[in-house]
Formats: C-alpha cells, sequence, structure tokens
C-alpha cells in the first residue's frame, strides 16, 4: 500500500532519556500519530470510525532500535497498511532521521473493533476501502 509520511520536529526533554536518546514510548506515539494521519488524508475520521461502530485497535508493536534518535532530531515517519487477510492488517512503518538514517522499524498488527459486540471485524480492508474518499492510499 502506499506509504504515508508524518514528519515531527525535534523532541522535547521529557521524552528522553538521561543520555538524550528519545524514549521507546514516544517511538510508538510517533508511529501512531503517523497512523492517524495516513487515515485523515485517505477521508477516515474517528466520527466516522464510530458512526459505522467500529474503532482501531493496536493488538502488537514491534520495535526495532537501529540508530540513536537524540532530542532534537527531526524524525520523518512512513506509514503502510497492509492487509494479512482474515480479521487484522499489518502496519509498516520507518523512522528517518533528517540526514535519511534508518532511526527505527516499526511492525505492528492491528484489527478493527466492533464497538457493540467487542470483537473483532472480518475484513477490516473493506470499512477501510467504504470510509476513505481516497483508498489509494491503503492500496485499495
Amino acid at each position: 500500500m502506499t506509504p504515508s509520511h508524518v514528519r515531527h520536529p525535534g523532541h522535547d526533554l521529557h521524552e528522553t532519556d538521561t543520555q538524550g536518546h528519545v524514549n521507546q514510548s514516544v517511538y510508538v506515539n510517533y508511529a501512531e500519530h503517523a497512523r492517524w494521519s495516513l487515515l485523515q488524508a485517505a477521508g477516515i475520521t474517528q466520527a466516522a470510525l464510530i458512526a459505522r461502530g467500529v474503532g482501531p485497535v493496536a493488538l502488537e508493536t514491534t520495535i526495532r532500535c537501529k540508530r540513536e534518535l537524540l532530542a532534537g532530531d527531526e524524525v520523518d515517519v512512513t506509514c503502510v497498511f497492509e492487509s494479512s487477510g482474515g480479521k487484522t492488517f499489518r502496519i509498516e512503518q520507518v523512522m528517518h532521521r533528517a540526514d535519511g538514517t534508518v532511526a527505527a522499524e516499526l511492525t505492528a498488527v492491528g484489527g478493527l473493533l466492533d464497538l457493540k459486540t467487542r470483537r473483532m471485524v472480518p475484513d477490516p480492508q473493506n470499512h477501510f476501502k467504504e470510509l476513505a474518499s481516497d483508498p489509494a492510499l491503503f492500496g485499495l
């Protein structure tokens, strides 16, 4: 699917450890921001998802740190949704420093939760396709 990019300017001191490295929880926050940016760029809003009775859920996230990301570093986050069939999808994300160096790679497994039954919906990509004004951003 088509990647989405989100640029984050620098980092606050509370986002770093004593060595000045960005905390791993911040990587997850940046990845989540990139995911929602992709959804919004495709025309999918939180309100539309709620109106449809579904909500995205993260089931698993893996972070592979490659190079240091330090306080003040600018980072670009890519986001690619991949349908894995069934009730889940994968999200591949790469964080690049401004010089192009890969700082981290994140892989997430997600799905859409039926907000009434509290169960995962089958074929979440169909919901994205029907809600999106630009489904090409999801490769649909």
